[in-house]
Order: C-alpha cells, then sequence, then structure tokens
C-alpha cells in the first residue's frame, strides 16, 4: 500500500493526524541530515509493525510511503494512536 503524507518536522513530539482523507505526520527531529526521514521510518514501522520505506519526496514535506498492510489495517494501527 502506497499513501501520500504531510510531515512536519520539528514539532516536538511524534503524531499522526487524519483530516478531510490527509495525513499529516509531525516529527520531532529536523529536517536536516536525513534525520526526519529516519524517524519517520522508524516511529511508523512501530506503529504499524511493518516495513516501511519512502517511495518518493526524501527532501520534500510531501512524501509517498509505502507499507507492507492494506488499508483496512493501515486505518486500524493509525486510530489506536487517538
Amino acid at each position: 500500500m502506497i499513501i501520500d503524507i504531510i510531515v512536519v518536522p520539528k514539532s516536538g513530539r511524534f503524531a499522526v493526524s487524519v483530516k478531510d482523507g490527509k495525513i499529516k505526520v509531525f516529527l520531532k527531529s529536523a529536517a536536516e541530515d536525513n534525520k526526519a526521514n529516519l524517524e519517520l521510518i522508524k516511529e511508523f514501522s512501530k506503529l504499524t509493525s511493518c516495513e516501511v520505506r519512502i517511495v518518493s519526496g526524501l527532501k520534500s514535506r510531501r512524501k509517498k510511503i509505502e507499507l507492507d498492510l492494506g488499508e483496512l489495517e493501515f486505518m486500524t494501527a493509525i486510530s489506536d494512536q487517538f
């Protein structure tokens, strides 16, 4: 499954927000030296218990990530965070 996300680096916390069908991910790390991307992969892997890979947007706030999950499983994992 490939999903589009918007990343907000250096927000002081890790959180996932779903609003109007858009997924926004708040990261603690700054967007320098690949730290935000590494945090995104690490935290999403923990959250979903599956492998996560950034498909596009390595240097952008808008990213596409690939998960080894179905859509229902993903939404269930995300909703557990709220």
